[in-house]
């Protein structure tokens, strides 16, 4: 038999059982960028205890920066960091066909202190009223979503603010299948979506993505009209790299 701990809990001042006023799911694989999500989650503005929950889909040993940021979390921040000692994804041998995470943003919602759940991957980040204005604009609906702007990751370039790809139901490129919200931009009540959470493990790629939105999108929703996430764009991304080649407006 092996022993060890699949998990860290840093709390915060506040009793653990208690709801929280917001929740932030983040499958991550560790890279260095982490740490520059994370601390945009720590410079929110909101006015009330945020639970962070991050899942590690791969066994992975700690980076001791992270660590030492965990350390220096503000006081209404918890944060739990889970490490399975295997992968869910069928990308690492797992058994579910999301690529990006597995199951973990379907497990990780579940195990949220906060019927309101927000979600940020770990080369994003966000503006410090991202989770402030999302939990006003999601008060009594079903879920909330804001815009995002698109940033160069090699230089944190602001390259304009997506108005084509995650703007919403029935509009922008994806308009005729329902449109989209890429998942930094959105906040869910987990309640409502109970039915359609285990949609983000059904991959491949960012078609667990589009799945999930596709369930929720008729809901009543809010709206915040401008952009509080912040996108990295990679050289590789032949989709954003291609239509700014083109001269497309944002």
């Amino acid at each position: 038999m092996q022993s060890g701990s699949l998990g860290s809990w840093f709390g915060d001042a506040g009793d653990p059982q208690a709801s929280y006023d917001v929740a932030v799911v983040t499958p991550s694989v560790l890279r260095p960028a982490l740490l520059v999500s994370l601390e945009s989650v720590f410079r929110q503005d909101l006015d009330g205890r945020i639970q962070v929950l991050i899942g590690v889909d791969a066994p992975k040993p700690t980076p001791p920066a992270l660590l030492e940021l965990l350390a220096r979390r503000p006081a209404n921040i918890s944060v739990l960091l889970l490490t399975l000692p295997y992968s869910t994804s069928i990308r690492h041998g797992g058994v579910h066909r999301a690529t990006d995470g597995g199951a973990l943003r379907s497990i990780l919602t579940f195990m949220a202190g906060s019927r309101h759940v927000a979600y940020l991957d770990d080369d994003n980040s966000w503006e410090p009223d991202h989770l402030s204005s999302l939990r006003g604009a999601v008060e009594g609906k079903a879920w909330a979503y804001s815009l995002r702007m698109l940033v160069d990751e090699a230089s944190g370039r602001e390259l304009g603010i997506d108005r084509w790809d995650s703007v919403g139901p029935d509009r922008g490129r994806f308009a005729e299948r329902g449109g989209f919200v890429d998942p930094n931009c959105l906040m869910i009540d987990k309640l409502f979506a109970l039915p359609t959470l285990a949609r983000w493990s059904q991959g491949p790629g960012m078609q667990s993505d589009r799945t999930f939105f596709d369930g929720i999108r008729r809901a009543t929703h809010g709206h915040v009209p401008r952009p509080t996430a912040r996108y990295s764009v990679r050289p590789d991304n032949d989709v954003f790299t291609a239509f700014m080649a083109q001269g497309v407006e944002f």
